[in-house]
């Protein structure tokens, strides 16, 4: 399996609307959620106008050519949101791709890039009961809120 990290391109974008489905999480013997809900406005702010603001930044995975993940980040009042300087993450994998490292590659890609655009700190938000929890925390996140359902946590760029 031939697998390339790299930025994603501006023609690609509308792939995001793909992807932010993806990231749904829909916990096991749940019905997934139609795919129109990612136009419901607590969702649109992922993917809405991406690439026109200086802190939109987003890589995507190919394997053998064909783009099967993405991650992505930028400053807006998400679940994930922190302050107004620290950029909150989404990532997502097709189903068939999960598992096999893709995801944290991706992670790190990521994590390196905005280290070197300067920026201290990256958000996300992720549902207890989701996988990826573990993945974020051997990444490095650290957990800083939680409430019933989820946790906000904070990566350190910095240091």
């Amino acid at each position: 399996m031939d697998i390339t990290i790299r930025e994603i391109q501006k023609q690609e974008y509308p792939l995001l609307d793909h992807f932010l489905y993806e990231a749904i999480f829909v916990p096991e013997g749940i019905e997934p959620p139609p795919k129109n809900i990612i136009f419901s406005p607590e969702l649109r702010v992922y993917i809405e106008h991406f690439g026109k603001s200086k802190d939109d930044w987003g890589l995507v995975a190919e394997v053998d050519g064909k783009i099967v993940g993405a991650v992505w980040v930028r400053i807006m009042n998400d679940y994930g949101h922190v302050d107004d300087e620290t950029p909150s993450l989404a990532i997502s994998l097709y189903k068939e791709y999960r598992g096999l490292g893709i995801g944290t590659a991706m992670m790190k890609e990521i994590l390196a890039l905005l280290k070197s655009h300067g920026y201290s700190y990256v958000s996300l938000s992720v549902q207890k009961a989701n996988y990826a929890a573990k993945m974020y925390v051997k990444v490095g996140f650290e957990i800083v809120r939680e409430n019933e359902e989820e946790y906000i946590m904070i990566y350190t760029l910095t240091g």
